[in-house]
């Protein structure tokens, strides 16, 4: 399924739910202790998902290279079908209080944080994407679980990244 509109999908499989009919979340929640990402509707979690996260998930990301996933607010701000994950999500860190704590530090914030799916090309075992920590800093899901949230956001959908 690699690079293929999901859109087209949705569309040409019969008995499939239309794109317009998946429910769309107004906020989404990253709980990182817990694993987990909701999507929300009105206050209220419709979807939650099974996460992995940076290969250092405990604390907040200070730099780039630090293997931390960013707490705080953020937007879903961008989108790549093409990615060199399985679709990606794009989430507008570094804001500026990033970008000014990590100048205080003399560093960089680091970027490109996404919420994506698994490698186009691996190079471990699914079992090993399915049971650990293993993004630089990203946010990442199953295959089938990022179709259902890319299908169930939109642009500039906020996003909470709690510890």
């Amino acid at each position: 399924m690699k690079k293929i509109a999901l859109a087209m999908i949705v569309l040409l499989v019969p008995g499939l739910m239309q794109a317009s009919e998946f429910p769309k979340a107004d906020h989404v929640v990253i709980e990182k202790a817990a694993r987990q990402l909701h999507l929300l509707q009105g206050g209220k979690v419709f979807r939650t998902f099974k996460i992995a996260l940076g290969i250092q998930p405990t604390g907040d990301k200070k730099q780039e290279g630090d293997f931390r996933t960013p707490e705080g607010r953020y937007t879903l701000d961008r989108r790549n079908p093409n990615s060199d994950f399985f679709l990606s999500i794009g989430i507008s860190y570094p804001d500026s209080a990033d970008r000014r704590e990590a100048a205080n530090l003399g560093v960089s914030p680091g970027g490109a944080i996404m919420i994506h799916g698994q490698p186009n090309t691996p190079t471990r075992s699914e079992a090993y994407y399915r049971t650990q920590d293993w993004t630089n800093g990203c946010i990442a899901v199953s295959n089938s679980d990022m179709i259902d949230i890319w299908l169930m956001t939109g642009e500039n959908t906020p996003i909470e990244i709690r510890p």
